[in-house]
């Protein structure tokens, strides 16, 4: 089973891919705008994204260019009756894993998605950066303004995940669910815990605090001072 989000303004398709997504055994969430869709996709974990481009407000390239610059590599399938060579090629130089035109056939939307959820996301960077914040994975060691952080194991999962979420808030659910594996996501406390001890490992006088609170719902790292 996998966790898909279908962003789309019309309602028919958007009922009926959600329909046939679960009859998949998919989890599906949905949302009808570009800022819904932004907001779940930058709130919530996904394993693909079906996105329409023809939204109001926020259109999908808009959507997709502002996921990508946050490093979220999650698959995206795009959605549009404008099928163009012209408009493909935008739309997959703007970070789209793969280009399906209106009108199309159920089957081969649910084929293609099958082959983006096999191929998972892209391969993630060894080496994380936010500011002078610096993660280096493969040999499990963090730094900041040059100076070396020691950091528990779990403390670095933390601080990498919240560098790959960089400028957009990552909830606690996201991070029981995500780092701990924690299905019921009963680890407020603990979350909590763990922010406390990176904001004091990390900050130092005279350097601008790299993570926020975002009342009622999470973190925020910020890359570099708060506007």
């Amino acid at each position: 089973m996998a966790r898909v989000l279908v962003v789309e303004d019309e309602r028919k398709i958007l009922r009926s891919l959600k329909e046939a997504l679960q009859t998949e055994g998919h989890d599906v969430v949905t949302a009808a705008t570009g800022e819904d869709g932004y907001r779940l996709a930058t709130t919530q974990s996904f394993d693909c994204l079906v996105l329409d481009l023809l939204l109001p407000g926020r259109d999908g390239l808009r959507v997709l260019a502002d996921l990508r610059q946050t490093g979220n590599t999650v698959p995206v399938l795009i959605l549009t009756a404008r099928d163009a060579v012209e408009d493909r090629i935008v739309g997959l130089d703007s970070g789209a894993d793969d280009y399906l035109g209106k009108p199309f056939a159920l089957a081969e939307l649910l084929a293609r998605l099958r082959v983006l959820l096999r191929r998972g996301p892209a391969a993630e960077e060894t080496v994380l950066r936010a500011g002078d914040l610096e993660v280096n994975l493969l040999h499990r060691r963090a730094a900041r303004a040059g100076v070396e952080i020691n950091l528990t194991q779990r403390e670095l999962e933390v601080l990498a995940y919240l560098i790959r979420h960089k400028n957009t808030t990552v909830t606690r659910d996201m991070l029981g669910r995500d780092v701990w594996k924690d299905p019921d996501h009963a680890l407020t406390n603990v979350v909590d815990v763990y922010i406390n001890l990176l904001r004091r490992k990390l900050e130092r006088p005279g350097q601008p605090p790299l993570i926020h609170t975002v009342r009622g719902v999470g973190y925020r790292l910020v890359e570099g001072a708060p506007s």
